[in-house]
């Protein structure tokens, strides 16, 4: 079934009613949604676009940027949505590789993206700002106000979401409209959304934290929406008054207790808080709670499947772990033999159900390596259960590194480091952060004689990487350890630059 009229069917008799209220005083009704979103599908098609062509696109946070999203899928296209911080290499990869008949970019990008954009054959280009403004809305602004949404069956693919790989190639990630279905449909059930809730949304939405899980459960639910197109700390304290749910990454909520004025009273309002995309620390949950007197829930979740676990509604939340499996999913941990773990013991977590992905995007091989033989995805992460049947992630076996919500994987950096004059080698790994819960921090070795400094070889990354994959801290090693097969031993790296 088409997602959004799986949407459109939950909140069809709240049309009247607020969604969206922006912080610069925008309001949007879901009659608003429906019409916006039907002109842009409209207009989308006349262009020609056809069921499954990609629309990317790399814009600032607006109503109108979710007007667009919910345009493709109502037309069965396939939204393609782009890291705002995505520098010319990166956004070069992705129009190559993904062919999207359109791109949608800031108006103040539009000159420099027509290369990128003529280079990969993108036979469209509009702009959209964060004002309502751009050639997208203007060019719709004619087109018919009604829309009779696509047909298409649960597997069709409704998104691409770029993911890292650890061979610094990015993976695409096809998610399907049944994934979005079911996955938005459990999580409204379990976190008990309702028309009553209004969800704080400070999140960006190029990711599926911003795009479908906060999203989503607003439009199931019939519920309202505070849209922050940034994160202010002070500004979200203040409007915490008006919500009833807040969903963040660590960062939100180190930040927040910075703020004197988060007590008890300031969030009486509130029923829920949710953290995710990054490891919550144990000293900001157990701050919070103290400040608050919330219990911040924690979830696990991925692009590929969007979420997997969560800490419960009603019940324990565990501080350190990421809660049970999510109703519908199937979670396993287990060792190099593919036996299932006992509890406490690690192992890589497999899952399976129909919230895990299609596969990735023109790589047929690199998914048959991804899932079992018996059907289960590899997330690549390393976990245990604990003896309630709570799961906690220990490590990332494939050197994940999650900086402030955004996925960092060390292959890329060092690509970029390597390839610097006088690098001879490089290894990135991610280090305990109290405001990003893990840092970035790179170990250069250089050719005798060649100089470099810290504050250089970060100057000389900024242009080619976005800014969250940049190291915090550069250090220079005379070598690498290596064990006896030559593998850069990660772990002595990670234990000798999280010393203070």
């Amino acid at each position: 079934m088409n997602a959004y009229s799986y949407f459109a069917r939950a909140f069809a008799l709240r049309l009247p009613e607020t969604v969206i209220a922006c912080d610069r005083g925008e309001r949007y009704t879901y009659a608003d949604l429906e019409r916006e979103s039907a002109r842009l599908a409209a207009y989308l098609t006349g262009l020609g676009l056809q069921r499954g062509d990609r629309v990317a696109v790399q814009v600032d946070k607006s109503p109108q940027a979710l007007f667009l999203y919910l345009a493709c899928l109502r037309a069965g296209l396939c939204y393609l949505p782009l890291n705002t911080a995505y520098q010319t290499d990166e956004l070069r990869y992705f129009l190559q590789d993904a062919k999207p008949r359109l791109l949608v970019c800031r108006p103040e990008t539009r000159e420099h993206l027509r290369t990128l954009a003529d280079e990969a054959g993108v036979e469209h280009l509009h702009t959209l700002g964060d004002d309502a403004t751009g050639t997208l809305i203007d060019a719709a602004r004619e087109a018919p106000d009604r829309y009779d949404d696509a047909q298409v069956e649960d597997d069709a693919l409704a998104v691409i979401i770029y993911t890292s790989g650890t061979t610094g190639r990015s993976k695409g990630a096809m998610v399907t409209h049944g994934n979005l279905i079911t996955n938005a449909q459990v999580l409204t059930d379990e976190w008990r959304f309702s028309a009553t809730d209004v969800l704080l949304h400070a999140l960006p939405i190029f990711h599926i934290h911003g795009l479908f899980v906060a999203f989503h459960t607003v439009l199931l639910a019939g519920a309202r929406m505070l849209l922050y197109r940034k994160f202010d700390a002070a500004a979200v304290l203040k409007g915490l008054a008006d919500a009833t749910v807040l969903m963040g990454v660590p960062t939100f909520y180190t930040r927040l207790l910075n703020e004197p004025g988060l007590t008890r009273e300031a969030v009486a309002h509130m029923r829920l808080f949710v953290s995710g995309s990054a490891p919550l620390l144990p000293a900001t949950f157990e701050a919070f709670r103290e400040r608050t007197g919330h219990a911040i829930l924690e979830r696990y979740g991925m692009s590929e499947a969007g979420m997997i676990t969560s800490n419960p509604y009603a019940g324990e939340r565990k501080c350190g772990t990421v809660g049970k499996p999510l109703p519908g999913v199937s979670v396993r941990v287990v060792d190099k033999d593919g036996a299932p773990c006992a509890p406490g013991v690690p192992g890589e977590i497999q899952i399976r159900g129909p919230n895990v992905f299609a596969g990735y995007w023109g790589m047929p091989e690199k998914t048959r390596q991804e899932f079992t033989d018996d059907g289960w995805f590899r997330t690549g992460d390393i976990g245990q259960w604990d003896e309630d049947g709570y799961l906690s992630i220990v490590g990332r076996a494939k050197d994940l590194i999650i900086s402030g919500g955004y996925n960092v994987y060390p292959k890329e950096v060092e690509l970029v480091l390597d390839s610097l004059p006088g690098v001879v080698e490089s290894a990135v790994v991610g280090v305990p952060h109290a405001d990003f819960g893990e840092a970035v921090v790179a170990a250069v070795v250089c050719e005798n004689g060649h100089r470099w400094d810290e504050r250089g070889i970060i100057d000389a990354l900024r242009p080619r990487l976005a800014n969250y994959k940049v190291p915090k801290r550069v250090h220079f090693v005379d070598s690498l350890p290596r064990n006896a097969m030559g593998k850069v031993q990660k772990a002595a790296l990670r234990e000798r630059f999280s010393k203070p």
